[in-house]
């Protein structure tokens, strides 16, 4: 009897001191997210499916690696990091982006790159020939947009406005384009709008024979100036370029065709209106055939024209009428020998994929449901399938199917959370990026019908690295009230997501952070990791604060009712929802209904504004990061999709615009821009500054010199997020 008792005290002993010399979990530190950047997950780069639809690329320790999809096996180096070393120096150029030919066998790397805007950029491009082992200089001076031909002897680039083309055998350069100028007429690429809002560039295309080359041509003379300042010499430096604002004058835009072979250059008919956005072109598959996406100013009406490249002339072959708007994508598939288009549509009141003639006439819709397609990958031509994402299982999730020609929808990857691809060119196999709120990606190579055929990365070991912080568990749940409703009268629950404190007491009382974007389309309520700012809301909860977010209404995943029922009257029915979740947490009994405070940047700055100011009595704290504060300020494609002309809606601008409800303002309100911001212009908040100060009410204002709509670089980031911290701390603990 004795023993037993020794033998169990020696084991309580042993038990102690295990407890005892278990590490504390960890608190989560700013610096470790935007200094020492802990908690970026690991990543695979440069991974490009080979033409043969059988080997990927992928970039180790700067060298290019071909690997087999099957095996897995290396089956050469195409690149070798200390081979690639310019005439005239002895060090190496850095392999971080290239684009290959169909061969395989050139490679055009990027290097000096150099910001334009959000999306472009210009660098020193080189070309690589894995036959010769050389390194060549592609041209003089910088370059955007490098691209071979079809014919994989030939380079297009755009340098200055204009459209260049390299001959890779002869040496010979050819300026195919001779009137482009800063300011005023642009070939090859897009003004400052079309790249932010039609969301591409690469404003010239080599046809599927490699002898022709259709290209924009903006005129941008109409198109009113804006002025940026930037800081830090004697003399501040000023730098000009063309923004539309809402209402007022656009680009004109036209297509051409240059022919190689005979060196013409023949304009398309893309008919009289001039006041209209071209926001695609791309070629069919016949040589000879180019389509043109032609979309009125209003954004409602769209028309597919089928040009001839020999002579401009063009015919609709689509047409499509919304309500509201129609969304731009790069949908649109040429198949069946040229018999036959797909393309993506919301003409149901979901975004569905649909197979039309040639003449126009409707063959099939492929997809159908209470459930939007949210990407389409490509169509496999030797199948008979297409490829796409969608939010089927939830508007949380993202999953992938294919749809045959006859309509049969099959899954590929339905995992709960948010599955990716990146198809191989024969559509055999695809990289599959998979994540959820609860792990960070996972890249595997998978067959396309979804079966695993390896992990490439899992990111277990940061997984386990996590599992030494105190971290609480993102949860994912409801907001209802009579008041969500939609124009057909319908009620609605909102998705929502929250963070409690990891040591949370329901018998305590916890100030809330409302995290918002809100713009129409997005979403920040998904089955997602989360990133950077994930953390960032993980050592608020730590430090004792609730952390949650909400899909408002006129947010993506839900269908076309919810998502474009707030056109006309952006801010309005975002504000509403906003206060109704300020009032359900602030009925919680372990919520501090007086410590209630929003967050947002862009969009989300612009509605955390008027959540503050016109929701006095339920938010006393808002944070607005580079917000728009009058929407006659913004862009007048992205402003005009949802509003309409300021001209033909002036109360929808004014009524829901953060400036002209300053008055309201009673909390802590936390503005911050960035004074080069070529996005959400720092105009936005120096007039809004002006209100305040008109208003006599007092805020706190922080301005980052010479950063745009990002605020990022150097030290900025940690410094903007240890003031909005502390601005929380301040009156929220």
């Amino acid at each position: 009897m004795k023993s037993i008792k020794l033998i169990i005290l020696s084991i309580s002993i042993l038990f102690a001191s295990t407890i005892f010399c278990q590490e504390k979990p960890k608190n989560i530190k700013l610096e470790d997210i935007w200094k020492y950047y802990k908690f970026m997950p690991k990543n695979i780069s440069g991974m490009n499916s080979l033409s043969d639809g059988v080997h990927y690329t992928s970039i180790k320790n700067g060298s290019l690696v071909v690997y087999d999809y099957k095996s897995g096996d290396s089956a050469t180096t195409l690149i070798y990091a200390d081979k690639l070393i310019p005439s005239g120096t002895d060090k190496p150029i850095r392999l971080s982006s290239f684009t290959i030919n169909k061969s395989g066998d050139k490679f055009l790397i990027p290097t000096k790159t150099e910001s334009i805007y959000r999306h472009s950029s210009k660098s020193v491009f080189y070309v690589w020939d894995v036959k010769k082992q050389e390194l060549d200089l592609l041209s003089t001076d910088k370059q955007r947009l490098a691209d071979f031909s079809p014919t994989q002897d030939k380079v297009a680039f755009v340098r200055e406005n204009n459209i260049y083309v390299k001959d890779l055998e002869s040496g010979n350069e050819t300026q195919i384009t001779k009137d482009g100028k800063a300011n005023s007429i642009i070939n090859g690429t897009c003004d400052w709008v079309y790249e932010e809002e039609f969301g591409f560039t690469k404003g010239f295309y080599w046809s599927p024979q490699g002898n022709k080359i259709a290209f924009y041509r903006f005129d941008e003379t109409k198109v009113k100036e804006f002025d940026l300042t930037f800081y830090g010499e004697l003399y501040p430096r000023e730098y000009k370029y063309k923004y539309p604002k809402a209402g007022e004058s656009n680009s004109s835009v036209e297509i051409y065709v240059y022919n190689l072979e005979t060196e013409e250059t023949t304009k398309m008919d893309i008919g009289a209106e001039t006041d209209q956005y071209i926001p695609r072109i791309k070629w069919t598959n016949d040589n000879n055939k180019l389509a043109i996406q032609r979309l009125n100013r209003r954004q409602n009406h769209l028309d597919i024209l089928l040009a001839d490249a020999n002579n401009g002339k063009s015919k609709v072959i689509y047409r499509e009428d919304n309500d509201y708007y129609i969304d731009i994508t790069d949908d649109l598939t040429f198949l069946n020998g040229n018999k036959q288009f797909i393309i993506s549509s919301e003409q149901n009141g979901f975004n569905h994929i649909y197979l039309y003639n040639m003449d126009g006439s409707l063959s099939k819709q492929l997809t159908s449901g209470n459930w939007d397609v949210t990407k389409v990958y490509g169509y496999d031509k030797i199948k008979k399938r297409v490829f796409y994402q969608c939010a089927k299982s939830s508007p949380l999730n993202r999953d992938i199917y294919y749809a045959t020609l006859k309509g049969k929808n099959v899954a590929v990857a339905t995992r709960p959370g948010t599955n990716d691809a990146d198809f191989s060119t024969n559509y055999k196999y695809f990289i599959g990026r998979f994540s959820s709120s609860d792990h960070a990606p996972i890249i595997s190579v998978n067959s396309s019908s979804g079966k695993l055929v390896r992990i490439l990365e899992d990111n277990e070991e940061f997984m386990k690295m996590l599992q030494g912080y105190n971290l609480a568990e993102k949860e994912y749940f409801k907001i209802s009230s009579p008041n969500f409703k939609l124009p057909d009268s319908s009620t609605v629950s909102l998705n929502s997501w929250r963070i409690l404190p990891p040591d949370f007491d329901s018998t305590k009382k916890y100030p809330v952070l409302l995290t918002i974007y809100g713009g129409p389309g997005s979403q920040q309520v998904t089955n997602s990791w989360g990133y950077f700012n994930y953390f960032w809301y993980e050592m608020l909860a730590e430090n004792g604060i609730i952390v949650i977010s909400v899909d408002n209404r006129g947010t993506g995943g839900r269908g076309e009712l919810f998502k474009k029922m707030t056109q006309k009257e952006l801010g309005k029915y975002e504000t509403l929802d906003y206060i109704e979740v300020a009032k359900y947490m602030g009925a919680l009994p372990y919520v501090d209904k007086d410590k209630i405070a929003i967050f947002g940047w862009s969009y989300g700055g612009f509605m955390a504004s008027n959540a503050l100011f016109q929701g006095a009595d339920y938010f006393n704290t808002g944070i607005a990061v580079a917000p728009v504060t009058n929407w006659r300020y913004y862009d007048n494609i992205y402003t005009e999709r949802f509003m309409v002309k300021p001209q033909d809606n002036a109360d929808g601008y004014d009524k829901n615009s953060p400036i002209n409800h300053v008055k309201e303002l009673k909390g802590n309100y936390l503005l911050i821009h960035g004074s080069a911001d070529d996005n959400v212009h720092f105009q936005n908040s120096m007039d809004l500054i002006t209100a305040l100060v008109e208003a006599d009410k007092q805020f706190d204002l922080m301005v980052y010199p010479n950063k745009n709509h990002g605020i990022y670089g150097g030290n900025t980031r940690f410094h903007l997020y240890t003031k909005m911290t502390n601005f929380l701390y301040e009156h929220l603990k």
